[in-house]
This record gives C-alpha cells, sequence and structure tokens, in this order.
C-alpha cells in the first residue's frame, strides 16, 4: 500500500514539473513547439491554472482563471516555489484547435474539446463517419501531447536540465 503511495507522489512532481515547464517553454517559444510529423503545432497555456506547493496539512493551492489573463497570481505562486498542479491547454495547427484540461496528479483529461465536425451527414456517408473523424482528431491531440513530455522527459533526465531550471527562475523573474 505504502509503495503505491509513494508512486503516485512521484507522478504528481513529475506531472507538476511538466507542468511548469510547459507554460514556461510556451511563452519562450511563443507557444510553437515541433510536431511528431516535424511539422510545427501552437500549445498555449491559458485562462485558467492551478499552482500548489507544500505537503500533507501545509499544502497550498491557488486556482486563477480569466479570460485574457495574464494569470500573474499563479505566476507568483511559482516564484514561491509552488508548481503547476492542473491547467487549461490550447492545441493548434492550421485552422484545427483544441482545448484539454491536464492534472499533473496523474496526467488525466478533462473537458476535452475537439475543432467542430460537421454534424449533417450527407447521404450516402457512412453512418461512423463522425464518431471515427472525432476519434481521429483526439488521437491528433494526444500524439502532440506525447511528443511534447517525451521531449520533456529526455531533457528532464539529461545534463541540460540544470540549464533549463536557470531559465525558468529567469522567466520567473521577469514575471
Amino acid at each position: 500500500m505504502e509503495d503505491a503511495y509513494i508512486g503516485q507522489a512521484q507522478d504528481a512532481a513529475l506531472g507538476r514539473e511538466f507542468l511548469t515547464w510547459l507554460w514556461f517553454k510556451s511563452e519562450e517559444k511563443n507557444g510553437m513547439f515541433p510536431g511528431p510529423d516535424n511539422l510545427d503545432f501552437a500549445l498555449y497555456v491559458e485562462q485558467r491554472v492551478s499552482v500548489q506547493g507544500g505537503e500533507g496539512e501545509s499544502l497550498e493551492t491557488a486556482t486563477v482563471s480569466g479570460r485574457m489573463s495574464e494569470l500573474r497570481e499563479a505566476r507568483l505562486g511559482l516564484t514561491t516555489g509552488k508548481k503547476v498542479s492542473r491547467a487549461l491547454l490550447r492545441l493548434e495547427r492550421d485552422a484545427e484547435a483544441w482545448q484539454v484540461t491536464v492534472k499533473a496528479e496523474d496526467f488525466s483529461l478533462s473537458g476535452f474539446k475537439t475543432p467542430k465536425v460537421e454534424t449533417k451527414p450527407e447521404e450516402g456517408d457512412d453512418p461512423d463517419a463522425l464518431f471515427l473523424e472525432r476519434i481521429f482528431l483526439l488521437e491528433k491531440a494526444l500524439g502532440f501531447l506525447d511528443h511534447v513530455f517525451a521531449g520533456f522527459v529526455r531533457l528532464r533526465l539529461s545534463p541540460q536540465w540544470a540549464e533549463e531550471c536557470a531559465a525558468i527562475r529567469v522567466w520567473l523573474a521577469k514575471s
């Protein structure tokens, strides 16, 4: 039982580091990331972010939301050692856009919105086409997230991680 709890704590710590790094990278790169197919896509942290710090009874969480918000209070939380525990992400490629909330604790996704799919089937269309198109769009966005996460893990395990942490501290100091 104790081992399962330790594993969950490690997953949550990795998830918080990932979401914090993702916010930093999305601003540093103006949202642009290379995709798994070597074509760029945009990824932004926007409108709603929760930051968390401390442990046990001293655990503190701050959630900040607002349309077109700069999320200043969440940034302030980062400067005090908190890390992102939940974030609303927006992914874009060409004319397509997705929104999803990612929870750091268990990497769960909620509120997944895909690009609009034409809901009026033409005569003779496959009746499963709408469902299959939605699944394709979900898989496409998940491919983007998987690709970015794999890049984060490679960086996190490399000697360059210390340099990245220094860059994050500089970014926070500017906030």
